[in-house]
């Protein structure tokens, strides 16, 4: 008898140890207990705040909608380098909420997975999404990402403002002029509405376009700027500070002017809708960018894809999560709603949701938007040798000459210097 029971003990515990080593790996249990064989998936991003409530809101039903696995979001600064830290030892997300443009630098350090494989295994039609996003995610004819969210900058305008001084919303730089001239207001010399907002030189690229330029030669290796187009956009500034006077430099620092009633128009993306519809009293539109002297349309597109490390363990997961949002239209309409941000995929992008007027303009405005050129070495172009000379020239402490020049000497050198490494 008691041999029988020291038996049914041993027995007993041995199962118990079987069925303990039975749920190791990804396997997760349920709240019952049982064990589920949910791999789990981590998904990094730059996005911090309120926007993390928006990514887990639609995580959530990405989670919900299979039983195989379940994303997890976690915030990182800096996260393409915190990428490069994890390749040398450290941890390695599966699928990145990534800048578009960034891809072509982290693809030459062989960073991200090439999907090509995987497109053409699942019969992924890349012509569903805007093409500009596509070739902003494509290095050497290998796709390293899915274009996820959009966004550009279109012409806010205060409605009263615009009615009160008899004009409509400008289409053109000689109607824009016109228009913020018109409701510009100044008492005693002192300016108290300022007609157009004028203080972000970074929409150079922008503006170049509408002057029929651009920002590079065609085969990317010496800026472009210093040229008629260059010019006649510096011209065409000056006419709005210095000879129209329809903006000052610093009006309303500290705070967003046209938020305020301060300004009666202004470029700005799809997320300022949020902040914008909570201000009482705010009766805003929304057009697409002007047209320059010739007619010619400019605006640039910005966003965010998903790619997958290359040392990505859980590669197949990622996958099935990116075909998820980014190929199922109904997904990037659920998000813009969440979020304000625009699709990706041109199918979402056509949806009833985005006929409302203030959606509309950001829309239109996508069918001639370009992406910034990925010629490595640019970001530095814009930012460190043509930025600082653009803010030097409308603070008044150069000539529009002289700033283009000097910016087009560093410029090339970023380049010419990018290209020997």
């Amino acid at each position: 008898m008691k041999l029988k029971k020291v038996l049914t003990s041993v027995i007993g515990f041995a199962a118990v140890l079987t069925l303990g080593a039975c749920g190791g790996g990804d396997s997760s249990s349920s709240d019952d207990g049982s064990d589920n064989n949910v791999q789990e998936l981590t998904f990094w991003g730059s996005w911090s705040g309120d926007q993390v409530g928006q990514l887990n809101e639609l995580i959530g039903k990405y989670n919900k909608s299979q039983d195989k696995y379940k994303v997890t979001y976690k915030v990182q600064d800096n996260v393409e380098e915190k990428l490069l830290t994890g390749m040398a030892g450290g941890e390695i997300p599966d699928v990145i909420l990534w800048d578009r443009f960034n891809t072509a630098m982290y693809a030459n350090k062989n960073a991200l997975l090439d999907l090509n494989d995987l497109i053409e295994k699942d019969k992924i039609n890349l012509n569903d999404f805007y093409e500009e996003t596509v070739k902003e995610m494509k290095v050497d004819d290998k796709q390293y990402g899915i274009p996820l969210l959009v966004d550009n900058r279109s012409l806010f305008y205060n409605k009263k403002m615009l009615t009160d001084a008899g004009v409509e919303a400008p289409t053109t730089w000689d109607e824009l002029l016109n228009v913020a001239e018109k409701t510009t207001i100044r008492e005693n010399g002192k300016l108290k509405q300022a007609g157009f907002s004028l203080d972000d030189v970074g929409l150079f690229n922008m503006w170049i376009q509408q002057a029929g330029g651009s920002m590079l030669t065609e085969d990317g290796t010496a800026t472009a700027f210093n040229f008629d187009a260059g010019k006649s956009v510096l011209s065409f500034w000056n006419e709005l500070l210095n000879d129209k006077k329809v903006y000052e430099l610093g009006f309303n620092s500290g705070s967003d002017a046209f938020a305020a009633g301060k300004v009666a128009m202004v470029y700005n993306g799809p997320w300022a809708l949020s902040d914008y519809d909570k201000v009482d009293g705010l009766d805003y539109g929304i057009v697409s960018p002007v047209a320059g002297p010739n007619g010619d349309k400019g605006a640039v597109t910005g966003g965010f894809g998903l790619v997958i490390p290359k040392l990505a363990k859980k590669q197949d997961g990622a996958w099935d999560f990116i075909k998820w949002w980014t190929t199922q239209p109904e997904n990037g309409v659920e998000f813009a709603k969440i979020s304000n941000w625009l699709p990706a995929n041109k199918t979402a992008a056509s949806d009833s949701f985005f006929e409302d007027e203030k959606y509309k303009a950001f829309i239109d405005t996508m069918e001639f938007a370009k992406v910034r050129p990925t010629v490595t070495g640019y970001s530095d172009v814009e930012s460190l040798a043509l930025i600082p000379q653009l803010e030097n020239y409308i603070a008044d402490k150069t000539t529009a000459d002289k700033a283009l020049e000097d910016a087009q000497k560093q410029g090339d050198k970023i380049l010419k210097d990018e290209a020997g490494n």
